[in-house]
């Protein structure tokens, strides 16, 4: 018995969190559309409700009804396979954070923990599931047999993978300030000082760096330059319609939304919302909804500063495709730099603040670096052979 309570807990748990992250992905992209209609001076889509609030669900029945085009000469299984794959991995890691406490159901002694799988390695977890999406970007530019979708394939990825490093980089203060890559522990690390020890305290420029990565992950302006559009039509996706495109185009809100949520988790102090603790008591119900509350508007605060960011470079879009073409390995190179030193002052930070897991966080940051060092030599290799076969093909 208790363990169909389990299991049906569990797959409530998952639907609500779909549920929650479908809607706030849709209305997300309804905000930038009239947004961006605001900048190039028209009104955007206002006609589908009260101002265009039902915009999203007619978006949805479209993509249902289109007409689905697959080309004749496709890899098909591959072709099918890969939005699977992109929106898959986008959706995988969303069972790992906790955007609560632990809440006890008033009048019962039941108490329920606001997250939907607890992983002692959660961080891991994460940075594993959503490298995966590159793959599903790396098949559809190749499966499509068409020139463009691959060279767009092979630029997007290269991206992705590249910007990895730097995103993987800047998460390493945090880790050595908390000791260990539970999601859990980490928040539960940032409760002190009422609910307002955020990581992001003592580790700003690792927020900075992974802010900047976040954006060049999801392939977002200033840094959308794998979709290129004036040369490859419109990247890897350019033979995908109907829902197939819709899927690759859910997938890439979503990761919006993930890093959101990462980012939350680790700097901003996850759930923990100032003096909620002292006002309404740990555990219970007040606390728990208040909680879960403060993590959502957390996220959508991160959400809004990343389009602030590319709003701003999107209407001064003559220059972002020149700093962009120009300067994309610079800043990279730049973010690695700036998350190197940032590490090493939080090794000092953490050998004079936290003795105790000092040892645990040096084993883990050489782990993690080396881990990165040796990813990106093997990806170079990849990467340069690709290109080989690519070149020789056209």
């Amino acid at each position: 018995m208790d363990t169909a309570i389990d299991v049906a807990l569990k797959f409530a748990a998952i639907t609500g969190a779909f549920v929650v992250v479908l809607l706030i992905v849709a209305y997300t992209v309804l905000a930038e559309r009239r947004v961006l209609g605001f900048i190039q001076g028209r009104l955007g889509p206002n006609r589908v409700g009260y101002g265009g609030i039902l915009q999203p669900f007619a978006d949805l029945l479209k993509f249902i009804l289109k007409e689905d085009i697959v080309p004749d000469k496709s890899t098909r299984f591959v072709y099918f396979l890969a939005p699977v794959i992109a929106t898959m991995a986008a959706l995988m890691t969303m069972i790992v954070y906790p955007f609560g406490p632990e809440i006890r159901i008033p009048f019962t002694n039941i108490t329920i923990p606001l997250v939907i799988t607890h992983f002692d390695v959660g961080l891991l977890y994460v940075l594993g599931i959503t490298s995966i999406g590159v793959y599903g970007i790396m098949l559809a530019g190749w499966s499509s047999n068409n020139k463009y979708s691959l060279m767009g394939g092979l630029r997007s990825s290269a991206q992705m993978i590249s910007y990895e490093l730097a995103l993987g980089l800047s998460l390493i203060g945090v880790i050595l300030l908390a000791g260990t890559l539970d999601l859990a522990q980490i928040v539960e690390q940032q409760s002190a000082w009422h609910g307002m020890r955020w990581f992001i305290l003592f580790n700003p420029l690792g927020f900075i760096v992974y802010l900047t990565a976040a954006i060049a992950e999801t392939n977002r302006v200033p840094f959308d330059l794998p979709e290129a559009e004036t040369e490859l039509v419109a990247g890897f996706h350019t033979e995908y319609s109907a829902m197939k495109f819709a899927l690759f185009f859910l997938a890439e809100y979503i990761n919006m939304f993930t890093v959101s949520m990462l980012a939350t988790t680790l700097f901003l102090g996850g759930w923990n919302v100032p003096f909620a603790e002292d006002i309404f008591g740990r555990g219970t119900f007040l606390f728990g909804i208040v909680s879960a509350i403060g993590f959502l508007v957390k996220v959508i605060f991160f959400l809004f500063i990343s389009e602030v960011i590319c709003f701003t470079c999107f209407s001064v879009s003559s220059l972002a495709s020149t700093i962009t073409s120009a300067k994309e390995e610079k800043n990279f190179t730049v973010s690695i730099l700036l998350t190197f030193a940032w590490v090493e002052i939080c090794i000092g930070i953490s050998i004079s603040r936290q003795q105790d897991i000092t040892a645990k966080s040096d084993a883990i940051t050489a782990l993690i670096l080396r881990f990165f060092t040796s990813f990106k030599i093997a990806f170079n290799n990849c990467m340069s052979c690709s290109y080989i076969t690519v070149l020789r093909v056209m």
